[in-house]
């Protein structure tokens, strides 16, 4: 299903996203949990870049006008209370941490964030927000990817 052209870190990437945000929508919390932790065992900094690529780019997607503070705290809010209902363990907190590290705001001198992985969270952003945006999570998977490996490719002066 995905590009054969992108390295085998990116498409096994892809398909742990994709395989995770589809347990979210199925609020499946075996699967869930499951397809996370294959998440977790793939290179942190490549699947961060790309969770992040992929919450941005549905946030602009989903609020073209700007993102206001009330945006920012309806999806949290939305995001936290649907997932609350099958996930009761959520740290909320990582949701926060998940959100404001894609704006790129950095969060990680806070104690209270230390040690929390957003990767999970990240993934229940993305199943929402896809939802909001009414954007098939492979696409955003897809450009994400392309837009990092466009950048990468591209010589600094």
């Amino acid at each position: 299903m995905w590009p054969s052209d992108w390295p085998s870190s990116a498409r096994a990437i892809a398909t742990a996203v994709e395989a995770a945000v589809t347990a979210a929508k199925a609020a499946d919390a075996s699967g869930f949990s499951a397809t996370t932790a294959e998440l977790s065992e793939l290179p942190a900094d490549q699947v961060t870049a790309v969770l992040s690529a992929i919450v941005r780019e549905l946030l602009e997607t989903a609020h073209p006008d700007g993102l206001t503070g009330d945006a920012v705290r309806a999806v949290l809010e939305s995001v936290v209370r649907r997932s609350a209902t099958w996930l009761p363990r959520l740290d909320a907190a990582a949701v926060i941490s998940a959100l404001t590290g894609a704006l790129g705001i950095d969060e990680s001198a806070e104690p209270d964030r230390i040690g929390t992985n957003p990767q999970p969270a990240a993934v229940l952003l993305i199943e929402y927000l896809a939802e909001l945006a009414r954007t098939p999570p492979q696409q955003s998977i897809q450009r994400a990817i392309n837009e990092i490996a466009r950048a990468e490719t591209i010589e600094m002066p």
